[in-house]
């Protein structure tokens, strides 16, 4: 937030009339530590009305990825668990709307030796045969487990699977070896029949501000020809 308080206050000589919409709630002590970075709010608005206010034109979004693609700046997101009405699909349709955006990560977050899991967003009606078509698709490298509403559970989800406040299941791919690309890995899962959408956000132009003990560092991605 930092960052986000130094570009806005930055970028215009300007009078600023800034539209501050959070994708999550906030608890209080955070809350109030971010609000110092920001010197000016026109109002506050809910994601659906934003999505619905077409005159509204998202600057610059601030997301905090859970890792970044080295050099590519392929992002995933939705790995921690969702809570207070949080989605992926709205958080990943900001990002791609925005005329700007940035991922704050820190150093750790930002590597080429991708490891770990991806969220994706299936249909809960037919969600096991969607599974069962993840699972073949990367048979060997990765395991399918459907996301649990809390605690941990078995590959099913146990007795309560997470449901989406769209109404989705959310199957964790787990890869067991190293990701070599996650644009070819985001690309697979969108032609798996049943699959909604995934965590993974890429070939857009973007900008990671990676956090050290040391500091700040700032990376840009300027892609020519942007994938939207």
């Amino acid at each position: 937030m930092a960052f986000a308080g130094s570009f806005l206050s930055q970028s215009t000589k300007f009078q600023l009339n800034i539209l501050c919409n959070p994708r999550r709630k906030i608890p209080p002590a955070r809350s109030s530590r971010r609000k110092m970075m920001l010197t000016a709010m026109a109002s506050r608005m809910d994601l659906p009305r934003l999505a619905e206010a077409a005159k509204l034109t998202i600057d610059f979004s601030f997301d905090d990825a859970d890792i970044i693609e080295e050099g590519t700046l392929n992002a995933v997101i939705g790995l921690q668990t969702l809570q207070d009405g949080e989605s992926i699909l709205q958080e990943k349709s900001i990002v791609k709307a925005a005329c700007n955006r940035a991922f704050i990560v820190t150093e750790e977050q930002y590597t080429r030796d991708l490891h770990g899991s991806i969220p994706v967003l299936v249909n809960s009606v037919n969600w096991m045969e969607t599974a069962e078509e993840i699972d073949d698709l990367f048979l060997g490298d990765a395991e399918v487990w459907r996301r649990p509403t809390i605690g941990h559970a078995g590959p099913t989800g146990g007795d309560f699977p997470l449901v989406t406040s769209e109404g989705h299941n959310v199957l964790d791919v787990i890869f067991t070896s190293p990701i070599l690309d996650l644009a070819q890995v985001a690309e697979s899962l969108d032609r798996i029949e049943g699959v909604v959408d995934h965590g993974v956000i890429f070939g857009i132009p973007c900008t990671a501000v990676l956090v050290s003990k040391d500091g700040l560092r700032i990376v840009d991605n300027l892609l020519k020809d942007a994938i939207m």
